[in-house]
């Protein structure tokens, strides 16, 4: 079978190989991909000293979507659909970009009969941790009257989010990115307003300011999540889901204790079961995504150039990996 495979003998290099199919452990089964996704934390395991991938070699690819053609579970017999995200596929064990993996049930969902494959991927973990993020704001007060906000709005999680607000029909949603060329496509996608961090945020930053958003989804984290924090309204909330702009959080504690704001953290690798089938229900039927959102569909061969994209900052929208899919 094919597989994208990173090595590190003797430096980390990443690249095509026919690789045995795997043997199936006890409760595993063996899936035909037909799809998986590139996410941003893929393209940083293709990269030395990021720290995603627990051992080498490995196939990275934290997404999947295909059918089961060899099983060793009664509950997932031949023939079923199935999506993973998250958990250690793609990190402690091989992932996605292969056409036939071994992975345990218990990280298995069964796709539900309205998802294609194809759309299964579309969403991604990108898709999974917009709607987390959505979810948890929706459990602390967002609602069709809300203000909110997202960063990194061209992303895969910040494109997905602003489609799900809209759906839920929030009254203003507002992008935040330095793509400004790409404001058609935000406000196809759902956004009311643009706005670039220079026309945001001032100069001096101060601990706190003006009341300008009840809600946030923050892809980004860093610096850009630092000066979010003082413009979120009395009680409002931000959901953090992203550490592109860096781990470090240099803040105050005012937001906290004079507003009451809620930082909410977003974990997509982890997430329950329950969790996962109940967004992924929804995804297939409420919150779907519109032909809006940018999707470009690339081979295995062709990974690399959407990585560099990534790790540039220039990628848009979804790319998904088309392996055994039509």
């Amino acid at each position: 079978m094919k597989s994208l495979q990173v090595s590190n003998d003797p430096q980390v290099e990443t690249k095509m190989v026919e690789a045995a199919k795997p043997i199936l452990g006890e409760n595993e089964v063996l899936v035909q991909v037909d799809y998986s996704g590139i996410n941003y934390k893929d393209a940083l395991a293709t990269q030395p000293n990021t720290g995603v991938l627990r051992s080498y070699p490995l196939t990275p690819g934290i997404d999947l979507s295909g059918v089961v053609i060899e099983s060793n579970d009664s509950d997932f017999p031949i023939g079923t659909p199935v999506l993973a995200t998250g958990y250690g596929l793609g990190v402690s064990r091989n992932g996605g970009f292969s056409e036939f993996q071994a992975v345990p049930t218990s990280w298995l969902i069964k796709r539900p009969a309205t998802l294609s494959a194809k759309q299964a991927m579309i969403f991604g973990t990108a898709g999974f941790t917009a709607a987390l993020a959505v979810d948890a704001l929706e459990a602390h007060g967002l609602d069709a009257g809300s203000r909110v906000l997202v960063t990194g709005a061209t992303g895969g999680v910040g494109s997905v989010a602003l489609q799900f607000l809209k759906q839920i029909g929030c009254k203003e949603i507002i992008a935040l990115t330095r793509k400004t060329n790409q404001s058609d496509y935000l406000k196809a996608l759902g956004a009311t307003q643009i706005l670039s961090p220079e026309e945001l945020f001032p100069e001096k930053n101060r601990p706190l300011n003006k009341q300008l958003f009840d809600f946030v989804v923050d892809t980004v984290g860093g610096e850009t999540l630092a000066k979010l924090l003082p413009f979120v309204q009395y009680g409002g909330s931000l959901a953090l889901c992203g550490n592109a702009g860096g781990i470090k959080l240099n803040t105050t504690v005012l937001p906290f204790i004079l507003r009451g704001v809620n930082l909410l953290g977003i974990d997509s690798v982890d997430a329950s079961m329950e969790k996962r089938l109940t967004l992924w229900n929804k995804m297939a039927t409420k919150w779907q995504v519109s032909d809006s959102i940018q999707v470009q569909e690339v081979t295995l061969e062709e990974v690399l150039s959407v990585v560099n994209k990534l790790l540039e900052g220039t990628h848009v929208g979804r790319t998904i990996v088309r392996i055994g899919g039509q």
